[in-house]
């Protein structure tokens, strides 16, 4: 690989502080280290020639972090040939993986059989982990898309990629009716969000048209299978299958497929995923289909929250706002309320712990310039002199914000970089 930080992406750097200013110097600089660091340390060149990517502090390849740790870059792809490139190649990693294994959210570099091996599930050699996540699948279509909308590119759309977009509106289409599905998912284990329950199967659920996932975003275990956001993904994705497979490749079969199951998952979602809360409708985060639902957000994405993000919904839309609010609520049972910050955490960390994603989250889904600075600087005081991005924090002792968890997470890194670039006016073309 050709040493990544060439002039043009000097270049950028350049324009990027230059826009900050001496006004907001302590947000480039932990720009600079987060945007970079995920360049020169996460990205690794495979047998093929494609690149996996690093969580960060995890050695494995998660099709969904993979996703959105390389998505600020498209803005620099536009013009930096180089990026573009990596990008492509890191697609067409995500698309090796999926043909691999449609069910499985991490792999292995190699098929070195490290990971989760003592799961009972369909492990293999290159998989780290096989919990079947709706969002997994739908990540990759979405960078692939992205990458075209943002650059022209289209060397992406090659014979892995049809083949896994087979593989992937297949496996859609079993899990709409999980009860026929062959998988199951078991940890021996003292956590219970890691494992799934009834033999692996998960709580029973009934036909909704909708999507069964059996974990989160989070890679914890779904409470009810019907996963709301990550339905909501996957209908938005499918609309860019629709238009892959007609204006740039040609094969109206996967159109048609992919059209099918988008209104379905649609009907399912406004069917039953829409409830109401104090007299207002608002969007559940987990349904099973046969009248039981959960009222909660996760800082993971896709969330209810990023619903304007991925593009499912106007952020002016009332169902949307009304589920807004109560997501930053403490309605919301993940909604933390500390002696110095306030915001959204996850049951996959420390009760009371709030989730930098998740800021950033409420600054890429409204407009006002003032509250994406904000909360930039927010999450700026919680690095603890790293100018690194942490998972998770604690919001209730600023004179320690060493009490973190993971040192090392990319992802949230580069959320931090793209809400950055939106602030100044640079933002991922959908």
């Amino acid at each position: 690989m050709k040493d990544i930080i060439d002039e043009q992406v000097k270049n950028y750097m350049n324009e990027v502080e230059a826009e900050c200013g001496t006004k907001d110097e302590r947000l480039y600089t932990i720009f600079n280290k987060t945007f970079l660091d995920t360049l020169q340390n996460a990205l690794k060149v495979d047998e093929n020639k494609n690149i996996f990517v690093l969580t960060g502090d995890i050695p494995a390849m998660w099709q969904r972090d993979s996703s959105a740790q390389l998505r600020p870059y498209l803005l620099l792809a536009k013009t930096d040939d180089n990026i573009k490139d990596i990008i492509t190649r890191v697609v067409k990693r995500q698309f090796f993986n999926m043909n691999l294994d449609p069910y499985a959210n991490a792999f292995n570099m190699t098929a070195n059989n490290q990971g989760h091996q003592t799961d009972k599930a369909k492990m293999g050699p290159w998989i780290w982990e096989r919990k079947y996540e709706l969002d997994s699948l739908c990540y990759p279509v979405q960078l692939a898309y992205l990458l075209y909308k943002n650059t022209g590119e289209t060397a992406q759309f090659d014979a892995n990629f049809v083949s896994g977009i087979k593989k992937m509106l297949a496996t859609i289409k079993t899990e709409q009716h999980h009860e026929n599905s062959n998988y199951t998912f078991e940890r021996d284990c003292d956590v219970p969000t890691d494992t799934l329950k009834n033999k692996g199967k998960g709580t029973p659920v009934a036909y909704t048209g909708m999507n069964w996932s059996g974990f989160r975003p989070s890679d914890d275990a779904c409470t009810y299978g019907y996963l709301i956001p990550s339905n909501m993904f996957a209908v938005v994705v499918l609309n860019y299958i629709q238009e892959i497979f007609s204006s740039i490749l040609d094969d109206s079969d996967i159109v048609a497929k992919a059209k099918t199951l988008q209104n379905e998952i649609n009907e399912g979602i406004q069917r039953y995923g829409i409830v109401e809360h104090n007299g207002k409708k608002q969007y559940a985060y987990e349904v099973d289909g046969r009248g039981n639902y959960v009222l909660m957000d996760d800082s993971n994405v896709p969330s209810l929250m990023s619903a304007p993000y991925i593009g499912y919904v106007k952020p002016t839309d009332d169902i949307y706002q009304n589920t807004r609010r109560f997501i930053l609520s403490p309605d919301n049972p993940y909604f933390y309320i500390g002696e110095y910050w306030s915001g959204q955490g996850s049951p996959h960390t420390p009760k009371g712990n709030i989730w930098p994603i998740g800021m950033a989250l409420v600054g890429l889904t409204q407009e006002t310039k003032a509250e994406k600075q904000n909360l930039l600087y927010l999450m700026a005081n919680t690095t603890n002199g790293s100018n690194m991005i942490h998972e998770s924090f604690n919001p209730n002792d600023p004179s320690d914000p060493s009490d973190f968890t993971r040192p090392w997470f990319s992802w949230a890194n580069m959320m931090f970089c793209e809400l950055l670039l939106s602030y100044l006016g640079h933002d991922v073309t959908l």
